[in-house]
């Protein structure tokens, strides 16, 4: 092992790395995309010719914009945290401290990718042919028949940032536990 983890990073630190930086990229341009959605409803509000789906897609571009930010978190290990304790312990114990983080974080990932399979059901609306009615009838889950209030496209290409989030925070986590990364004592 090199003294220098990210002189030789692994193949997940590069995939992790890059994944975090399309969904910075990406939480960036939904951060202008959300300024110039209000700004057009402030606007159109002003001139009283509102666009009322404006609001519902701010919202939802919002929420994408939240979760990407979240998982790439987790990549730099930057998430709102409470110091005290790791401030006034020795660097061994940091080094404990960060390692159950980085466990707690893969526990969480995992357990996100276990109830989107839940919630998503993919293996019963493959089965079902994808065939939305057919799935619901099967399995009394409608999430594939929901529009939006306004936008009124389905409301599981909106929740479909769950998949993302939950993907990215299990790359992130495993690249954590097991990358080049895992040997680092502090947090960059």
């Amino acid at each position: 092992m090199p003294d220098n983890p990210q002189a030789d990073p692994s193949l997940l630190s590069r995939i992790s790395a890059s994944w975090a930086r399309i969904e910075i990229s990406l939480a960036a341009g939904l951060a202008v995309l959300i300024t110039l959605l209000i700004l057009l409803n402030v606007v159109t509000r002003a001139f009283n010719t509102a666009i009322f789906w404006v609001d519902e897609a701010a919202i939802y571009v919002m929420i994408w914009m939240t979760f990407l930010a979240a998982s790439a978190a987790f990549h730099y290990r930057n998430a709102i945290a409470v110091t005290v304790i790791k401030e006034v312990v020795s660097d061994r114990f940091q080094r404990v401290i960060l390692r159950a983080v980085d466990i707690v974080e893969f526990v969480f990932a995992i357990i996100m990718v276990y109830l989107c399979v839940r919630w998503f059901q993919p293996v019963a609306l493959f089965r079902a042919g994808f065939d939305t009615v057919a799935f619901q009838g099967a399995t009394f889950n409608f999430i594939y028949a929901e529009p939006t209030t306004t936008l009124k496209i389905p409301k599981f290409w909106v929740w479909s940032i769950m998949w993302i989030f939950s993907g990215g925070a299990l790359l992130h986590s495993l690249n954590n536990l097991f990358g080049s990364r895992a040997h680092e004592s502090a947090v960059p």
